[in-house]
């Protein structure tokens, strides 16, 4: 395909460290090597040097006013900015746009977008909607999924990252979505980088290390991985228990349990190491709408224990590439890890399995996927029917 212009609107993006940033970084970088010029709008980010940060793919960026966002305090969500955007876009209107997150940023841009009559389509990364029960505020969930609808109604299409959202979407009442999948880079995250330094720093020898990446939050459910290796330590009292990331949970988790190794936040080859010298992953998060951070699991050569959903549910086969305990069924996702402690060989296998199917999963093939839906839209919708919807009805 010929060279385009893209506009991509979004209030995260690396160097900043969550599951939207991450597939934003991966996206662009592909599209860059596609020979697409790009144009990059969001907010100041914390810290932000005055002249921004380098381009890491040649990219263009528009910085916007942005506030904290709540509970979120490293990460801002962006003010409005649809004037600026109307002017920006009629004097060099770009081939298409995508919006990857909801906020006021958002809002505007799809409104500047449809003003001028720009092809714009809209990503569903996260579920903000299940996110309000975790901070007190479950009263609003329905009224901020009535947003989220209005929100992507006014775009061409809605893209997500699994069938699974798709349907749930079209049963809220969105009337066009596409599956656009996520990919890993396994070159980086491979089993190649296991490291027996690391593992000497854990002081964990022949013992299984168990990992968490991701958000220290209460939306991923973290009490539930801190049971389940209570658990798993009373049979094997050696284990050790390693959480790389960060997040408001943080300080409380350290208080509590002085044995956890807590590593912050780990980026690139160094993060690529952690995932690879441990042995058994835990994701027990049931809010996310993917979770990146199983596929790089995956491609690490890791026995994955997940609930049914989100990336397991897509890539995951049980007891072949990880175990998958039924949502919700607490105690089968603790038996799942148990059984992994205590079958290494068995591990060793999943692990293997996992590697092999994560090698499928290149971020070029989901690139060309992107492409094709962001820029041939009316042709997508002619191969692709979405599903008819049912009448009725920002942490990253």
């Amino acid at each position: 395909m010929q060279e385009q212009h893209i506009a991509l609107v979004t209030e995260t993006f690396p160097p900043e460290i969550n599951g939207v940033a991450g597939t934003l970084g991966n996206l662009c970088r592909e599209l860059a090597r596609r020979g697409h010029r790009l144009t990059l709008i969001r907010p100041h980010q914390r810290d932000e040097p005055p002249g921004g940060h380098n381009p890491l793919f040649g990219e263009r960026t528009l910085r916007v006013r942005g506030l904290p966002l709540p509970g979120y305090p490293t990460l801002r969500f962006g003010l409005g900015a649809r004037r600026r955007l109307r002017r920006l876009w009629r004097q060099k209107p770009p081939d298409a746009i995508y919006v990857a997150t909801q906020g006021p940023l958002g809002w505007s841009a799809v409104a500047a977008a449809r003003e001028l009559g720009l092809p714009c389509l809209s990503g569903f990364h996260t579920n903000f909607h299940q996110y309000s029960s975790y901070y007190g505020a479950g009263f609003m969930e329905p009224l901020i999924r009535s947003y989220l609808v209005a929100f992507h109604n006014r775009t061409g299409a809605t893209l997500a990252p699994t069938t699974r959202i798709c349907d749930q979407l079209s049963g809220w009442g969105v009337h066009t979505t596409r599956c656009w999948s996520r990919g890993v880079d396994s070159q980086l995250f491979s089993p190649d980088r296991r490291s027996r330094v690391l593992r000497a720093q854990w002081n964990a020898g022949n013992a299984p290390v168990v990992l968490y990446v991701g958000r220290l939050a209460a939306e991923k459910n973290l009490m539930q991985a801190v049971s389940t290796f209570e658990r798993l330590r009373d049979c094997h009292p050696s284990a050790r228990f390693v959480l790389v990331g960060d997040g408001p949970l943080r300080q409380t988790l350290e208080r509590a349990h002085p044995e956890f190794i807590f590593r912050g936040t780990r980026r690139g080859v160094d993060l690529a190491r952690h995932y690879a010298s441990a042995d058994i992953f835990l994701f027990p998060s049931e809010s996310d709408t993917f979770g990146n951070v199983v596929t790089e699991a995956l491609a690490s050569g890791l026995a994955v224990v997940a609930f049914d959903q989100a990336a397991a549910r897509e890539h995951i086969r049980h007891r072949v590439h990880g175990m998958k305990a039924p949502p919700g069924d607490t105690e089968g996702f603790t038996a799942a890890a148990l059984e992994l402690a205590d079958r290494p060989g068995f591990r060793r296998q999943i692990g293997g399995n996992a590697r092999e199917h994560a090698q499928t999963l290149d971020w070029s093939v989901l690139a060309e996927r992107f492409e094709q839906l962001l820029l041939e839209p009316t042709e997508e919708a002619a191969q692709h029917d979405a599903t008819p919807p049912v009448a009725g009805l920002h942490p990253y």
